[in-house]
């Protein structure tokens, strides 16, 4: 299956979209935050990000879900900065406190080629939502140099379905997570009160462009959606409600990693509730409620969980 994004380029849809996309720039509304900051002078906003991507690194990553991984990994570029800014985010030090160095089109062309030449069998662009332009102003020059492989669309889920919807034919895997169902605890750890309703309908937006999780004969990704889910201390994230949301609104065949990873991190101390990983039980609630709404399509690790 040939890349989404190889006919945009050829049918000059790609430079529409990088043109349409650099004028939002001018008064940021990329984003849910809907900051208004002229980035195009390097203005800064909640993400602190000016006219060009900042990169904290890239490379193989064997780490991520299986159909992404395969055997030679996922070409991760992880993007330094974040719109969402979890006050518990693991990549503390790159969303919030900013590590990375500044990449111009052509540094981040030759990231992606340079992933592809190393048998990755994606590029999986890593917290991208505020960065939409500056990958699509550089697509141009990786496919010049040979691009080929699938886009991954990796985010916090809190983004907009206008940017989204620039997005229709150059991503062809969007992997979101979805973090929160309640608007308060959305406000509490990421300010960001409107989080389940903006990340429900980018979710719903996601699935219409790419529909469910497409594979290989290999097992590979190479179309579709795939969601995440960290469950959190005293079931804050509210799983079985987003679990039910999927089945119900999205589709029963969406490919999730539910995740148990949750540790303590950044200033999660500043909250007494997330001060401590989460318990076997919670865990196994958490996937209970996901068969519960009859989701069973599962990252390999969580059907072997589940149905053991």
């Amino acid at each position: 299956m040939e890349p989404a994004y190889l006919k945009a380029y050829q049918e000059n849809i790609l430079k529409e979209r990088i043109e349409t996309t650099l004028s939002i720039l001018t008064s940021c509304v990329l984003c849910p935050r809907n900051c208004k900051v002229n980035r195009l002078k390097d203005e800064r906003g909640v993400c602190r990000t000016g006219r060009y991507a900042i990169v904290s690194s890239y490379g193989p990553h064997f780490g991520e879900e299986e159909p992404l991984v395969g055997r030679n990994g996922s070409g991760t570029i992880f993007f330094t900065h974040c719109s969402l800014r979890c006050v518990f985010c693991q990549n503390y030090a790159i969303s919030h406190r900013g590590e990375g160095y500044e990449v111009k089109p052509a540094g981040l062309a030759a990231i992606m080629v340079g992933l592809q030449e190393r048998g990755v069998h994606n590029i999986n662009f890593v917290t991208p939502s505020h960065v939409v332009p500056q990958i699509l102003e550089a697509l141009p020059l990786a496919i010049d140099a040979g691009l080929h492989v699938p886009l991954v669309y990796n985010s916090s889920g809190y983004d907009s379905v206008t940017t989204l919807a620039l997005l229709n034919g150059i991503f062809d895997i969007y992997m979101p997570d979805l973090k929160f169902a309640d608007a308060d605890i959305a406000d509490r750890y990421c300010k960001a009160l409107d989080y389940p309703e903006t990340a429900r309908a980018a979710v719903k937006e996601m699935h219409c462009q790419v529909g469910d999780l497409e594979m290989d004969e290999n097992g590979v990704a190479v179309r579709g959606l795939l969601v995440r889910h960290l469950v959190m201390p005293e079931g804050a994230a509210g799983s079985g409600k987003l679990m039910e949301f999927l089945a119900d609104e999205v589709s029963k065949n969406t490919y999730v990693n539910i995740m148990d990873q949750y540790r303590p991190c950044g200033d999660a101390a500043r909250f007494a509730e997330l001060g401590r990983a989460i318990t076997g039980a919670e865990y196994r609630q958490a996937l209970q409620s996901t068969q519960a709404a009859g989701i069973t399509r599962l990252d390999q690790r969580m059907q072997q969980r589940l149905f053991v």
